[in-house]
């Protein structure tokens, strides 16, 4: 009797331990890590900025950002050989020293390049380059790894931890740091120029797999950010159709002097008045050269900006006549200037 028992049993064991191993047939999750939501990863900032949700370029394109139509993908960094890896007798291993080369830095992020290379040659070397430091002596290893948390861009509260105060935690009570306060960030003063890529064109890029521009410097745009005025940028896009797109964003740009700009070199300037009157020209054509204005450029909401738009035929860049006037985009968390800011940035010195 027992034995008749001891047989159904015993199958009965095997059909339930049968079913559970059934159910967790399944290969456990992958660790990815955390490196996987750094912004290194995703380069979140330009895909969160693309999507037309947020009026980005995507509008016009009417292409995902993930598509292989644009090959944006490619330019994420995908695993950590791109910074560590190294190799010694034919074999490869992980080093931290090898991520110290600042030219793996600069391989990605070319503008900054572009900046280094403007500099060095005018012989006005960023003060930080000047003494040799390297990217990660402001840059912490939290921002390049990420730290559990998937941000939008690197503009995003949080995200970064560079900061001017983190070395210059104290300022000489110049007049120009009792006037201005906390009412402006140290890059709206103490940067020298940014890098601006102009005419980037959408056609190319999605036929040739080639990025081409027409890239400007000697300006530096004003806008706000975190309730602060700072240093930004503008670029401006040529997409299928002629149709035209313009953003404005802030930024900081490694061309940073030791001393601030003069008084005269922001208020009361003839490029602030064109702003306030609602138009100003920021680049245009001299034969088939673009010429463009230099100096520091207020963004303003009611302001026209206008720009040469150029198609991108066989190599050549070929003017567009009459040109739709671009949609307009700011980005990187940033605002433009109040009409009470440009009218004070409008008002001559001692007024």
């Amino acid at each position: 009797m027992k034995r008749v028992l001891f047989v159904p049993l015993l199958v009965a064991c095997f059909i339930v331990f049968g079913l559970l191993a059934q159910g967790n047939s399944e290969e456990p999750k992958k660790d990815v890590g955390f490196f996987s939501r750094s912004l290194h990863y995703t380069a979140g900032g330009m895909s969160y900025w693309y999507d037309k949700s947020r009026g980005g370029l995507e509008t016009l394109t009417e292409i995902p950002y993930d598509s292989p139509k644009l090959d944006c993908v490619n330019c994420h960094i995908t695993s950590c050989d791109k910074c560590h890896k190294t190799e010694t007798d034919k074999k490869y291993f992980y080093s931290a020293k090898a991520a110290l080369n600042q030219d793996i830095c600069l391989s990605c992020h070319k503008r900054e390049a572009v900046v280094a290379k403007i500099d060095k040659e005018a012989g006005q070397q960023d003060v930080h380059i000047a003494k040799g430091m390297q990217c990660l002596k402001c840059h912490s290893a939290r921002e390049l790894h990420g730290d559990g948390v998937q941000y939008s861009s690197m503009k995003q509260e949080g995200a970064m931890d560079a900061s001017c105060g983190n070395c210059h935690s104290s300022i000489a009570p110049s007049a120009s740091h009792k006037i201005h306060g906390d009412k402006l960030e140290c890059k709206a003063c103490h940067i020298r120029h940014v890098v601006s890529c102009t005419n980037c064109h959408i056609g190319t890029i999605v036929s040739e797999r080639k990025r081409v521009d027409i890239k400007l410097s000697g300006w530096v745009f004003l806008m706000n950010y975190n309730g602060k005025v700072t240093s930004a940028n503008m670029q401006n896009f040529v997409a299928p159709g002629n149709r035209t797109f313009m953003l404005f964003a802030p930024q900081n740009s490694h061309s940073i002097m030791k001393d601030g700009r003069k008084c005269g070199e922001c208020h009361g300037t003839d490029i602030v008045k064109q702003v306030q009157n609602g138009r100003i020209n920021l680049t245009w054509l001299e034969g088939k050269d673009v010429k463009h204005i230099r100096g520091v450029i207020p963004v303003a909401a009611d302001a026209e900006y206008n720009c040469v738009y150029q198609d991108y035929q066989n190599g050549n860049w070929v003017p567009i006549e009459n040109p739709p006037a671009p949609k307009l985009q700011y980005a990187g968390f940033g605002a433009p200037l109040t009409k009470e800011q440009l009218r004070k940035m409008a008002m001559p010195m001692g007024k």
